[in-house]
């Protein structure tokens, strides 16, 4: 049903071409310049990180939060997704910042309970998009 490409998984543009109907997401890591290179390309989903540090992957390049709100006020047709260090601890922050969705493994897999670290993960997420929501003005 679709694809998604890091940096060197292939170009985005010909990824769009072979799947013309399918969902395309690219890693853009930190890169403000690369989210809109694959915007413009024609991809679904702008994913950033690392947010935060990373047991998964310890040398990937890390993204600040702001740049999920930047990314979220620019791409207003993409999905833009947080990667990287997310856990209880901070996903309310990811989602607050901007992020429509975030990408877990150990805050999932490593958790004694699997289901409710996914509810306390969803409520949190949730409640993060709401102070996100209440932070845009109406014109």
């Amino acid at each position: 049903d679709g694809v998604h490409l890091g940096r060197d998984d292939g170009d985005v543009a010909t990824a769009r071409e072979r799947l013309p109907h399918g969902l395309l997401g690219v890693s853009c890591y930190n890169d403000f310049a690369r989210a809109e290179s694959a915007a413009a390309a024609g991809a679904d989903v702008i994913a950033f990180g690392s947010v935060f540090a990373s047991g998964t992957k310890p040398q990937a390049v890390r993204a600040p939060l702001d740049l999920l709100g930047r990314a979220r006020e620019r791409f207003a047709d993409q999905r833009i997704v947080a990667i990287g260090g997310i856990d209880a601890s901070n996903i309310r922050s990811v989602s607050a910042a901007g992020a429509h969705t975030a990408a877990l493994i150990s805050a999932v897999f490593d958790a004694p309970d699997p289901d409710a670290a996914v509810r306390r993960l969803q409520n949190a997420f949730h409640e993060g998009q709401l102070e996100h929501d209440s932070q845009r003005t109406t014109v």
